[in-house]
């Protein structure tokens, strides 16, 4: 009996991890079914969640409960992929930001952007900016089709096309303005001072930004026109210092107005012109308790105490065109005439994120060698002088005449 007792025992212990052994197995089958069916981010986080930052407290299960919402019930659900979803995923992520100049580019719009750096593109030539959370004109560039078409700094973009910009980045108003040669693209602005909006039509060409003009007046003072900070902007502002020199002119005019800005080393490059060496030309600052980064000077500086030195800024200035005048400013050596400038003193760091994806995220803010922050407001002229239409219809110009009176009277 005994025998019989044992017996049966282990026929009950060989029935218990036989039943234990199908259920584990069921149930393994069940995870790999699920993981086999299960968007292709969710198993890329499921093997291995390595990049994700330590400590996340953020629930993502909203995200995949809409996620499998769509599939299940939107009805063009498969007409967009695993792969567009997550690049989608990843704008919203850098929208939550509140940031203009911070941007995600899928793979379509980091060639467009490539193009873009390396100056092989066509468009209407205006540089654009978000101002009071409207899309905003910084800048058409000088004999551009925006220039010729009359758009000016501080127009009001309200619509391009068909499609309102309210809520659109800067670089999706850039993709929809931007075109082949030859086509039209149509704007509806609204210009501050005016009662209702404007509809412009511009023909979209090859752009071929002038970058600087000069000009020796005969009352002797040597103008400068400064477009932008483009790449090659540094050698022709040597030519212009070494003009003005040969000239024996003490008086120096700098137009910086509808100067968008462009590459940070022209604007230190050329600072280091009126600069002894060392001096800082502009701090970038990357919040609290970061270590600040200092642009300083390389010291050409080839002037005495006796030159005259008058920048003129408006709306249009902005970027590099802010770090040299508000250094020119800080340190005395030139006085500001014109209208405050646009503020925009961001810095942005380029991050590959795949080899065909790329994250353009503003990393810290720019300030003057007193500490002002250009992004706050801009920088305030010395002498605020209004620039009108009428004084555009009457081909006067008022800013200008300001700083010649400057410069003679000294």
């Amino acid at each position: 009996m005994q025998k019989i007792k044992k017996w049966i025992k282990k026929i009950n212990i060989k029935q218990t991890i036989a039943v234990v052994l199908i259920v584990i197995i069921f149930f393994a089958f069940g995870i790999y079914v699920g993981y086999r069916k299960a968007p292709a981010i969710d198993k890329i986080t499921t093997i291995s969640n390595k990049n994700a930052p330590a400590g996340i407290g953020a629930d993502f299960a909203p995200f995949w409960k809409v996620w499998n919402t769509i599939n299940e019930k939107y009805p063009n659900a498969s007409k967009t992929t695993d792969q567009e979803r997550v690049y989608g995923a990843i704008s919203g992520l850098v929208g939550s930001l509140n940031d203009p100049y911070s941007e995600f580019f899928n793979p379509d719009d980091t060639k467009m952007f490539e193009s873009d750096i390396s100056g092989s593109f066509s468009g209407i030539g205006m540089e654009v900016g978000i101002k009071n959370k409207i899309l905003t004109v910084i800048a058409p560039l000088k004999n551009t089709p925006a220039y010729n078409a009359g758009i000016k700094s501080g127009d009001e973009i309200l619509k391009i096309d068909t499609k309102m910009t309210s809520d659109m980045t800067i670089d999706e108003a850039i993709r929809l303005i931007r075109g082949d040669k030859g086509t039209t693209v149509s704007l509806t602005i609204f210009r501050p001072g005016e009662n209702t909006p404007r509809e412009i039509k511009v023909v979209r060409d090859i752009i071929n930004a002038p970058t600087l003009d000069t000009e020796l007046r005969p009352d002797g003072i040597f103008v400068i026109k400064l477009y932008s900070f483009s790449a090659d902007s540094a050698n022709l502002f040597r030519g212009a210092m070494k003009q003005f020199y040969e000239s024996g002119s003490d008086k120096l005019i700098l137009d910086l107005r509808g100067n968008p800005g462009g590459y940070l080393d022209a604007a230190v490059d050329m600072a280091s012109w009126f600069l002894p060496s060392g001096k800082v030309v502009v701090t970038e600052d990357y919040g609290t308790n970061a270590k600040q980064d200092n642009y300083r000077s390389a010291g050409y500086n080839i002037f005495t105490d006796k030159l005259k030195f008058v920048i003129l800024i408006d709306g249009g200035s902005a970027s590099a065109s802010e770090i040299f005048a508000g250094a020119m400013q800080d340190y005395g050596l030139a006085k500001l005439v014109g209208k405050q400038s646009y503020g925009k003193g961001s810095v942005q760091e380029v991050v590959n994120v795949t080899p065909d994806t790329i994250l353009k995220v503003t990393v810290a803010r720019w300030l003057t060698p007193k500490g002002t922050s250009i992004s706050l407001k801009g920088l305030t002229p010395d002498y605020v002088v209004d620039f009108t239409q009428s004084d555009v219809n009457a081909k006067k110009d008022p800013q200008m005449d300001k700083a010649i009176q400057l410069l003679i009277k000294n």
